[in-house]
This record gives structure tokens, sequence and C-alpha cells, in this order.
């Protein structure tokens, strides 16, 4: 018997879905009748090109940007335009950005406990408590009492990813989240991801890191020119790609 989610949603249909997804800024056509789905602990990497619609797309599923046409549907449910729906819809979808958008004037632990305060009503015990156990997880737990600034990019990255946590969300979108740090940061937030990958996080990932998309991908969707030109599993996608144009952006990314 198939079991049912809070929205009477079944567990086996997808977790999000795209329908005819169309969006246009001014003249230029950035999202071209995407039609995809993500499935309940899933992996899905968008890679592609600069400009190819990748970040629009990760940003459209949670209504950061508009689409003009179709519909996207979270756990069986359309997103709404705007009001306290589309609130709560995305308190159940975290989201992580390049720049770590902490709040510089709170401490590392304000920042993760401070949404499920204001949003779920729990009290500060509890959310602080939450909260560190987060920070312990992402490998931050000692920093807990530090303003954002004294971090390093890594560490402020992987607060993030905290306080993402910290909702307990259906899903987690990332976009490009190690594209602003250093190169010897970048691992200690793709092991983070990993980790979450491992213990089933629903994630939507917008990178360029290759080698995390082998390792923790269950499908990768490859974008051009604001389509989905190809997806697949990650072995089949880097080993025997079926499009010229992926065949042609791999070549040039892996030869690096």
């Amino acid at each position: 018997m198939q079991q049912e989610t809070d929205n009477g949603a079944s567990s086996s249909s997808p977790l999000v879905e795209l329908r005819g997804v169309n969006k246009w800024f001014g003249e230029n056509h950035v999202l071209k009748d995407i039609n995809t789905s993500v499935a309940r602990q899933e992996v899905v990497v968008v890679i592609g090109p600069s400009g190819s619609g990748k970040s629009t797309l990760c940003r459209s599923i949670n209504r950061l940007e508009t689409i003009q046409e179709g519909e996207i549907l979270i756990d069986g449910v359309r997103l709404p335009e705007e009001g306290s729906g589309l609130a709560k819809l995305r308190s159940d979808v975290g989201m992580v950005f390049q720049s770590f958008n902490l709040f510089a004037h709170k401490t590392v632990l304000e920042n993760v406990a401070i949404a499920p305060i204001k949003v779920r009503k729990k009290s500060k015990k509890e959310a602080n408590a939450r909260a560190m156990e987060l920070l312990e997880r992402v490998g931050v737990g000692e920093h807990a009492r530090k303003m954002p600034a004294q971090l390093s990019g890594g560490q402020q990255q992987r607060v993030a990813i905290a306080r993402s946590l910290a909702m307990n969300p259906k899903l987690i979108l990332l976009d490009e989240p190690t594209s602003a740090l250093d190169p010897e940061m970048i691992n200690e937030v793709l092991d983070v991801m990993v980790e979450l990958a491992k213990d089933g996080m629903t994630m939507v990932v917008v990178t360029h890191e290759m080698g995390f998309a082998r390792k923790a991908a269950d499908r990768v969707i490859f974008m051009d020119q604001g389509a989905i030109v190809e997806e697949a599993p990650p072995e089949e996608f880097f080993t025997a790609p079926k499009s010229d144009r992926a065949i042609d952006f791999l070549s040039k990314i892996l030869s690096n």
C-alpha cells in the first residue's frame, strides 16, 4: 500500500514536477518548455554552460523567479503565486546560494535558529539545541558563538547549509554553492553535500563540480540555451553523452 505525504500525495509520486515551464527576461527566452521531475530522496545535479538557464531553473522551483507559462508542483501542490501558501511552501524548500546570505549582525547559532523560532514557532531552547546539532553535523559546532565575518568562506557556506536544514525541509536547492569559494574550501562544502545525499535528502544542485555530480548525483540534467538537452544517470552521461552539445561541453570541461 502506498504511503501518503502530509498533503495527501502518494509517496511514490515525484516531490517536484515541472510541466511545460517557460520563462522570459524581456525578449530573452531563458527557460524553454521545461518538463522534468525530482523523486523523493533523489539528488539531481544541473550542469551546463554559463547562461544556459540552470540558476533560473533552480530559483523558479521556489518562486524566487516567476514563470510565465507552465506549472510547478511540490509534493503534489501547485506553486502558489503569492501569499501565505507561498510562504508555507518556501519554508519546506531550503535554499543555499553562492553568496552565503548570513545575517552579519547575528551569531552563527542565531543564524541557524532564527527561522525555526519565527516561522515554525519553536522555543528558543529547542531551536538552539537543534541548531547546535546541525552545526556539529556540518563540522562548525565550535564556531557557534562567532559572527559570520570571523569564519572562512567554506565555514560560512556550511553554516548556510545548516540553516537550510534547520527548517526540516522536504527539498534543498543549492545554486552554485561552491562557486564563491577558494579552491581549498570547496571540498569541505562538497563533503557535507555528499553526506546529505547519503542521508537521503532530496536535492537539486546547480554546480560546475563534475566530481560531485559523479559521486553524489542520481541523475544529471544538462541544459543549454534554456532547454534540457539531456538527462541521464551520471555514469551514463559522463561516459556516453548522447547529444553533440553535451559531448562538446564535456570535452572542454573534462580536458581542463
